[in-house]
C-alpha cells in the first residue's frame, strides 16, 4: 500500500457528499474496466482514472473544493506536488523496497487478499512497478541498495510532514471547518502510515511526534469511515463475499474465468518445470530415429 489511490478517490467522495456504493473486490480482472479503483456510472460507463473520476463527479456537482479561492486552490496544488516530490518516494520505500516490510507485510498481505492463482504472480509485478516509479522520481541516479539515497528518502519526509502539521496548525482541516481535496490528498498519505504495523517503520515513528496531523487521521477516520480492525478505512482489496459476488456485475466473466483458468495452468506448468517434477531435453532428429529404433528392438527381444 503506497499513497492508495483508492483511498483518496473514497476519501473524496465522502468530503463531496457523493452517493457511492462501494463493491469491495481484490480481483483487478473483475472490473469492468480491467483497472482499480474504477466507477461505473450511469451516463458515462465505467470511469476508471482517478483524474477522470474526480472530474466526473465534479460535473455531477460533488466538488469538494467549491468554496476554496484562488490562493487556496494553488497551495492545494503546491502541497501535493511538495508530497508527492518529498513524501511519496519514502512511502513507496517503506511498503514495497525495504526488504523486511515487504517480505513480511507487504508481500504477505496481498498475497493472502488477492485470489489463487494471482496471487503468485501480482505483489512481484507491483513491487517491480513500484521500484521503476521510485526510480523515475528520483532519477537514474538512485539505487536500491544505497543507504544514503536512502536516509536522504526518509529526512525528505520527515521536513515534508513536518511542513504539513505547521500549515495545519490548530485547525481542523487545511482550509478551515470543512475539508478538501488536499484533506483527502493528505489523509491518503497519513493513515497508512499511521495505522499499519510495519517491522520498520521510521515515518510512522516520526508522525507519532507531531499530534496535530494524528489527531486530524484519527478524526477523519472517526467521522467518515467505517473502520476495520487496523483502524484504517476499509479501501484495500479483500476477498468478497458470496452475497458482494451476486451483487456485482460483471459484462466480462466469461473472460475473467478463461483467463483466470490460463494463467492456472501457466503457473502450475512453470512450478514444475523450476520444482523438476518436468524438464525438457532437446533431441537431434537422427538421435531421435535411433532411440526410436532402439525402443522397438527392444520390444521385440522382451517378445
Amino acid at each position: 500500500m503506497t499513497s492508495d489511490v483508492s483511498a483518496f478517490f473514497q476519501t473524496y467522495a465522502k468530503f463531496s457528499g457523493a452517493p457511492l456504493k462501494v463493491h469491495k473486490i481484490s480481483n483487478p480482472w473483475r472490473s469492468p474496466s480491467g483497472y482499480l479503483p474504477a466507477l461505473k456510472t450511469q451516463d458515462d460507463g465505467v470511469v476508471f482514472q482517478t483524474n477522470r473520476i474526480i472530474t466526473h463527479l465534479r460535473k455531477q456537482k460533488y466538488n469538494a473544493d467549491y468554496d476554496l479561492s484562488a490562493k487556496q486552490g494553488a497551495d492545494t496544488l503546491a502541497f501535493m506536488s511538495l508530497m508527492e516530490e518529498k513524501l511519496l518516494p519514502a512511502l513507496i520505500h517503506s511498503f514495497w523496497i525495504d526488504a523486511k516490510n515487504y517480505v513480511e507485510y507487504t508481500r504477505k498481505w496481498y498475497a493472502e487478499a488477492i485470489p489463487f492463482p494471482l496471487n503468485f504472480f501480482i505483489p512481484n509485478q507491483m513491487h517491480k512497478r513500484h521500484l521503476e516509479r521510485l526510480q523515475l522520481i528520483r532519477g537514474e541516479g538512485w539505487r536500491e541498495d544505497d543507504e544514503i539515497l536512502e536516509k536522504q528518502l526518509y529526512i525528505d519526509a520527515q521536513e515534508c510532514m513536518t511542513l504539513l502539521s505547521q500549515r495545519l496548525g490548530t485547525q481542523k482541516f487545511f482550509f478551515g471547518d470543512s475539508p478538501a481535496s488536499l484533506d483527502a490528498y493528505v489523509f491518503s498519505y497519513l493513515a497508512p502510515i499511521m495505522n499499519t504495523k510495519l517491522p520498520s517503520n521510521k515515518l510512522q515513528q516520526h508522525l507519532r511526534t507531531l499530534n496535530n496531523l494524528c489527531q486530524y487521521c484519527t478524526s477523519i477516520l472517526s467521522i467518515y469511515f467505517d473502520c476495520n480492525g487496523d483502524g484504517l478505512p476499509r479501501v484495500l482489496p479483500r476477498t468478497p463475499t458470496a452475497e458482494a459476488q451476486e451483487s456485482e456485475d460483471e459484462p466480462h466473466k466469461r473472460r475473467n474465468q478463461i483467463l483466470s483458468v490460463l494463467v492456472g495452468l501457466v503457473a502450475m506448468i512453470g512450478y514444475a518445470m523450476l520444482s523438476g517434477i518436468v524438464s525438457i531435453q532437446r533431441v537431434e532428429n537422427g538421435n531421435a530415429l535411433n532411440q526410436g529404433n532402439a525402443m522397438e528392438d527392444n520390444e521385440d527381444e522382451d517378445e
